[in-house]
């Protein structure tokens, strides 16, 4: 990819740094300095929630502003699961290197307990044993959403025996997990990673976690300013259409695989897992039930989500995210090409919209998406042998830091074991798919 090719032979710091080197466009369009003041109110929103004062929150949307950055990759993980701890510290790199304060990240939570077996955001790896995060049996993990409110959750620990915490180090680390009945399983690890980073990674960068019910609401307010771009485009009503014809034209073709068309615009909250929905006549159903169905138009959608019921696909979480407030996303071994063809789409949604001044800006973006998540991925990955063997979080960063970029990202399995990058490596072999295509024009590489 262009953006590592002048680091991989560099210390893993300078590419940290370079991901979070970014200053806002000195001039953008109406469109793109109103959709950066809903970030910054949201954030200022989430900030204050999470229990910052007044003056600190303001200070965490005025950074993002000046160094739009943020990471979108660990999803909703416990800060110490593997996958999601040596991300945290390649972020922590680079927000050391540019002097800032704030550690935003935007946390998926619409994925179910299991990503696969034994991992996922139900799961930790300590110590070479998987310990079930929650103790919960496998009828109230299969196919559940962890975004659900089907509580209540508690920290358990426990391995495949059913014993809590059964070695020193979980133990240590469950004394160290708020003891509290949460209603669903990501608020939980909300809490917990605000907790644990606090305890472990220092107050010298804060952590600011957004999740899939934080970037709803930022829709909704978009949807309740009739001057936002979002709410002309979702108003009109033959508009409507055009995302989901474009994502099955993607999918019937060399691109397919990377923007899914599981759904419509938004999930519908069920009581225990997320429900995809249909454009159909002027609505957004459920396929399998009458009884779930809500009017596509502004007024009703916020309504809506402001009620917890909706939660937005990939495509409308970095549109409002990324896409339209120019913000930079850190993201893992797929985002380098579903980012750039999330931003296509949106292209088409503004070409049809005919704002000019918006598509000026989606050209001038530099690296709008780089490589973020699991850049840093040791041999060993195990945070808790890593942090005792070297003293400490600071003491890793500098460890780590000083590994070449090719060192430390490992043997890049996520790249070479996935099936969607196979595909792209034969499309690009038999040119079905070009650095020219219509689908990477708004790249911003």
């Amino acid at each position: 990819m262009p953006s590592i090719e002048p680091y991989w032979k560099k210390p893993l710091r300078n590419y940290a740094a370079a991901a979070y080197d970014l200053r806002r466009q000195t001039t953008s369009s109406f469109v793109r300095d109103q959709a950066m003041l809903l970030v910054r109110s949201m954030v200022e929103r989430v900030a204050q929630k999470a229990g910052f004062g007044l003056d600190d929150a303001r200070s965490a949307s005025l950074e993002l502003t000046a160094s739009p950055v943020l990471q979108t990759g660990p999803h909703t993980l416990l800060l110490f699961e593997p996958d999601a701890f040596y991300t945290h510290l390649f972020s922590l790199m680079g927000l050391q290197s540019s002097g800032r304060r704030w550690h935003v990240t935007y946390a998926g939570s619409t994925m179910s307990f299991k990503e696969s077996a034994k991992k996922g955001p139900g799961w930790l790896k300590m110590e070479g044993e998987v310990l079930n995060l929650f103790g919960l049996p496998r009828s109230r993990m299969d196919g559940r959403s962890i975004c659900c409110s089907d509580g209540p959750y508690q920290f358990a620990l426990s391995n495949s025996a059913g014993v809590e915490a059964p070695t020193g180090a979980a133990k240590r680390l469950l004394e160290e997990l708020p003891p509290t009945l949460f209603p669903s399983a990501s608020e939980a690890i909300k809490v917990a990673n605000a907790k644990l980073w606090s305890s472990h990674f220092g107050r010298s960068v804060n952590l600011l976690q957004l999740d899939d019910f934080d970037v709803a609401g930022l829709i909704a307010d978009h949807l309740e300013d009739p001057t936002s771009w979002l709410y002309e485009f979702f108003i009109a009503e033959r508009h409507a259409a055009v995302l989901p014809d474009a994502i099955d034209r993607l999918n019937a073709g060399p691109w397919r695989g990377w923007v899914r068309s599981t759904t419509d615009y938004f999930w519908y909250v069920g009581p225990e897992r997320v429900l995809p929905l249909v454009l159909d006549d002027g609505n957004l159903r459920d396929v399998a039930s009458t009884d779930v169905m809500v009017k596509f138009a502004p007024d009703k959608i916020a309504s809506a989500i402001r009620d917890r019921k909706l939660l937005p696909t990939l495509f409308l979480a970095f549109l409002v995210l990324s896409i339209l407030p120019g913000i930079r996303a850190l993201g893992g071994c797929r985002q380098p090409v579903y980012l750039p063809v999330l931003r296509y789409l949106a292209a088409l949604c503004v070409e049809r919209s005919g704002d000019g001044d918006l598509l000026n800006d989606l050209r001038q973006d530099n690296y709008p998406g780089m490589w973020g998540h699991r850049v840093l991925r040791p041999s060993a990955g195990d945070p808790f042998h890593d942090i005792n063997g070297s003293g400490g979080i600071l003491a890793l960063v500098e460890d780590y830091g000083s590994l070449p970029l090719f060192e430390a990202s490992g043997d890049l399995t996520s790249f070479t074991g996935d099936t969607l990058w196979s595909e792209m490596s034969k499309h690009l072999a038999s040119g079905e798919i070009k650095v020219s295509a219509a689908e990477w024009k708004w790249s911003g590489v």
